[in-house]
Parts: structure tokens; C-alpha cells; sequence
């Protein structure tokens, strides 16, 4: 048998590796279902899709969709509308297009991990190899986005002149509408909604401001609060030793190694551990920090490269602190601004312009800006944020003005 091999080796190896593509074709065409079915499995789960599509070209009632649900061995029932439709892609070309409901009513109702078939929107760092993107370069619909930038201007908000005056926000512009809008707005959002307010450190040098921003969380119109790590270390700097940078926060005076104020509290908070802890620990009754620890009101501080310390509960990481605002905003109904252009800017970038509620209703989200630099407020609207309302004020006479608005001071 060898003799014969070595006589016709070259014929040998032409077999063996004929038989060796053959062993490996077969083995390729039976491993190739099973990863397909893998990776679509993996996809269907992670995008919680449907296991059983039921179409009827009469249509489903409401009474189907119950009748359907109460079988055993349905988990989840998600109705919705199906059609097609001639979209005008430009250039005199019409596309067939399928076009599915989803119904957000639903979705409000359950958490983001259980509804069926689930879109998501994520920032571009977040997108992995395979997902499905939607991408469009027009706001018309033409490409699957449309962007209705007025869908809740009307009435005698709606201008019918192309040509008037004072149509900008400056410290020349009158405020009082705003102020009355916002106090009845917060009044209701009380019960009714979710209010996050977003501050800079300027609050904690002033006393007034203080007290007035302290009674508003007390009252229950702060269901959230964003700053940074100077407005929580300068507030809590307030609360234990009255200065904030070694300043009186009500004479202005700086105190005898008032400088040193600063880190002492900084380092006393990383002894205690935590804020909640310190403020326990020292007995501290004042400050925006200390009633948002004693009224149980969550807040996100998102750190910078310029911080001192920091304090514990300051996230350094740029991108768990985004998606910690993400998430704190991701439900908010109104969502004040005040005195800090960048957070101002980023929570303006991820805040919806509306919301849909359970009943299938859809209302706006109200944002406002309050700095007393209009190249700020002005700045915000430039980045796109198309339904900001923007107070030019000093962010200390705003607060107290509308904590007395509201009768809480």
C-alpha cells in the first residue's frame, strides 16, 4: 500500500484534500444554522421582539386583544397599527413603505425592560456591531425623522407677524409673564410631574438664596437636583461654618483662615463618607444639600477636572455621569436651569422636548435657563434646544422672587 502511495502521491493528496473540503463544507453548512439561529435568538432577546405575529386584515378590537392575552402561555400582548404608504424621496421618486405604531401608552406603563419589539435611543458611543440604525439627514419625515419643531406653539403664543419687535431675551425684556407662568406651572407639577432643577455654585454664596432654594425643596416642588461638586461643597461649607470659600455668605467678609474652610469641609464629608452621613454626623439644618438629605430628593454630581476633593457622591467619570442625568431627566416634565452654562447646555442636549403619558396623551416638557449672562441663555438656544424659555436675571433674585411666588418664603 505504500509502494502504491508513493507511486501515485501527487493523486493521493489531490483525494485527501477533496475529502478533507468535503468533511469541511458539510461541517460549515451544519454549524452555520446553529449560529444563525444563535445570533438571531440574541437579537430577538435583546430587543425583547415578538415570538408570534397575529395580522388580521379586518382588524383587531380591543375585545381581541384581551381575549388574545387571557390565553395560557402569553406572557405579553402588544397591539398596534400596520400600513403602506408612497413617501416622495425627492427627485420625483416615490419609496413603498411599511409604517408600524408604537404604542408609547403602553411602554409608559411598563418598565423599559419588558415591552415588546423595543426601540431604542442611544448616543453613538452605545451603538455596537449589528445593531440597527435609523439615520436620516432631513427633518421632514422624508427619511424616517421628522422634526416638529413648533408642535405646541398656538394660540396667543403663535405670531402672525412676520415683522415685530423685541422678539429676543435680554436684561431689557420684561419677565413678569414668565414668572407668574412658571409659579402656576410648579404649582401643578407639585402633584402632576416630575421637576428637576440643575444649579451652579453661585446659590451657595448668597444667604437669601439659600433660605429660598432650601423652602422650595422643603415645600416639595425639587424632585431632582443636578450641580456639580462647587455647589454641593460650597453649600455644605455654608451649612457648618456659614462662608462659602471663607466668605460670610451674608456680609460678604472674609473670615480670619477663611481660605482654609474650603478643603476642611471637603475633608470632613470623605471622613464621614458620605453627604447624608456628614450632615447627620455634624447635626447640620440649613442649606439646598442638607434639605434635599432631609426631604429624601435623589442628585446626580457630575465632577470636572477642576475639582477639589471631591466629595464622595461625585461621579469623575464624564460618561456615568451623563447617563446618571440621562436618567434623572429621562421622565422629568420641567427642568430649571439655573446659573451653570455647561450643565444648562449638556441637560439641554438630552432632554425630550415632550412626553407621552399613560392615556395616550402627549405634553411638552418645559424647559427653562435663568443665568444673568445673555450670551448664556442665547447660547442654549443656538446649540438647538427649540422649546428653552430663557429668564436673563441674577440667579439670587430669581429664586427669592420665586420662592415668595409660590409663598414659601
Amino acid at each position: 500500500m505504500l509502494r502504491t502511495m508513493k507511486g501515485t502521491f501527487s493523486r493521493f493528496i489531490a483525494i485527501a484534500a477533496i475529502v478533507a473540503l468535503g468533511v469541511g463544507l458539510l461541517s460549515g453548512l451544519m454549524a452555520m444554522p446553529i449560529d444563525m439561529r444563535t445570533t438571531i435568538d440574541e437579537y430577538f432577546d435583546r430587543q425583547n421582539m415578538h415570538d408570534l405575529r397575529i395580522v388580521s386584515p379586518l382588524g383587531l378590537t380591543d375585545d381581541d386583544v384581551a381575549a388574545i392575552a387571557a390565553v395560557d402561555g402569553v406572557d405579553e400582548v402588544m397591539p398596534a397599527y400596520m400600513t403602506d404608504m408612497f413617501v416622495d424621496a425627492g427627485e420625483k421618486k416615490n419609496i413603498v413603505t411599511r409604517i408600524h405604531s408604537l404604542p408609547t401608552g403602553q411602554i409608559e406603563e411598563k418598565e423599559p425592560e419588558n415591552y415588546l419589539n423595543r426601540l431604542d435611543v442611544v448616543e453613538a458611543r452605545n451603538i455596537k456591531k449589528g445593531d440597527l440604525v435609523l439615520l436620516g439627514r432631513t427633518e421632514s419625515g422624508r427619511d424616517g425623522i421628522f422634526v416638529h419643531a413648533n408642535g405646541f406653539a398656538g394660540g396667543e403664543d403663535a405670531l402672525e407677524d412676520a415683522f415685530v419687535f423685541r422678539q429676543g431675551r435680554s436684561r431689557e425684556t420684561s419677565y413678569s409673564r414668565d414668572y407668574d407662568q412658571l409659579t402656576e406651572l410648579l404649582k401643578y407639577e407639585k402633584q402632576h410631574g416630575k421637576v428637576v432643577w440643575v444649579m451652579g455654585p453661585a446659590f451657595a454664596f448668597d444667604r437669601d438664596a439659600r433660605r429660598a432654594m432650601q423652602a422650595i425643596v422643603e415645600n416639595g416642588y425639587v424632585h431632582g437636583l443636578m450641580a456639580g461638586n462647587a455647589l454641593a461643597t460650597h453649600d455644605l461649607e455654608g451649612a457648618y461654618l456659614h462662608t462659602a470659600l471663607g466668605q460670610d455668605i451674608y456680609t460678604q467678609k472674609s473670615m480670619p483662615n477663611g481660605h482654609y474652610n474650603h478643603l476642611d469641609v471637603l475633608n470632613l464629608v470623605r471622613r464621614s463618607g458620605s453627604i447624608p452621613a456628614f450632615v447627620e454626623e455634624y447635626k447640620l439644618d440649613n442649606g439646598i444639600m442638607v434639605s434635599c438629605v432631609r426631604n429624601n430628593v435623589p442628585f446626580v454630581l457630575a465632577g470636572s477636572i477642576r475639582d477639589d476633593g471631591p466629595l464622595p457622591e461625585v461621579i469623575g467619570d464624564v460618561y456615568q455621569a451623563a447617563n446618571a442625568m440621562r436618567d434623572m431627566v429621562r421622565d422629568a416634565t420641567t427642568v430649571i436651569c439655573l446659573a451653570t452654562m455647561l450643565h444648562t447646555i449638556a441637560t439641554g442636549n438630552m432632554t425630550p422636548s415632550f412626553r407621552v403619558q399613560k392615556d395616550g396623551s402627549i405634553r411638552p416638557v418645559y424647559f427653562y435657563a435663568v443665568d444673568s449672562d445673555e450670551f448664556v441663555v442665547n447660547k442654549l438656544l443656538d446649540r438647538g434646544s427649540l422649546s428653552a424659555t430663557t429668564i436673563v436675571a441674577n440667579v439670587h433674585d430669581f429664586i427669592t422672587r420665586l420662592a415668595r411666588g409660590l409663598g414659601v418664603m
